[in-house]
């Protein structure tokens, strides 16, 4: 009596967990890096197929890679930057990104340049194509770290710069970083800094 019970509470668990959240599928070319801020970790042995997204607007980075066959007994890998598309999410919905995988090698080398990719609804037969986001694009319309940082009369009044773009690594590089701290800190914390790196 005890196990059927308890069986029953497991699965409206697990229901009420996938009801919060929608499903992207991911092809295994299309490497999924970040979304939003959140980086996404990954390696060789534990890569990342589907990513959980609550109803709304995101911002996910994304890279190609894929492998083709040249000859008999040599490979290719073909990869591409990593760059950003805008995908919405609509409650109910699952969905898969999907793009048109070259033939050859040579044909990849030209989508890595410019990866185009859709975003398909579980439930339709149309994929809607997904535009690259630059990266001026990218650092204009998102501000990074702007609810975080206290509001006040000490901060300067610019607005706040996001940290980007990042490196091959997935995180920033040391003077972007340093750039981004300076623009947030105060005239006293510039001057004590200043002091302390020229004794």
């Amino acid at each position: 009596m005890l196990k059927p019970i308890l069986i029953s509470s497991a699965v409206a668990l697990l229901v009420s967990f996938s009801a919060n959240a929608e499903n992207i599928h991911f092809p295994e070319e299309i490497v999924p890096l970040q979304v939003g801020d959140k980086m996404l970790e990954s390696s060789l042995f534990s890569r990342i197929d589907d990513v959980e997204l609550a109803p709304g607007t995101y911002q996910l980075r994304l890279k190609y890679t894929d492998l083709y066959e040249d000859d008999y007994d040599t490979h290719e890998v073909v990869e591409s930057e990593p760059f950003w598309v805008s995908v919405t999410v609509e409650a109910g919905k699952d969905y898969t990104l999907v793009f048109n995988r070259a033939e050859n090698s040579v044909s990849a080398k030209v989508f890595a340049e410019a990866p185009q990719v859709s975003l398909k609804a579980k439930s339709s037969a149309v994929a809607k194509p997904l535009s690259v986001i630059s990266n001026t694009q990218l650092a204009s319309n998102k501000p990074v770290m702007q609810n975080i940082l206290p509001a006040g009369p000490s901060r300067p009044s610019q607005p706040i710069k996001p940290i980007a773009p990042v490196t091959g690594k997935g995180m920033p590089s040391a003077p972007q970083m340093l750039d981004f701290w300076w623009q947030q800190a105060t005239t006293t914390e510039r001057k004590a800094f200043l002091e302390k790196v020229t004794k």
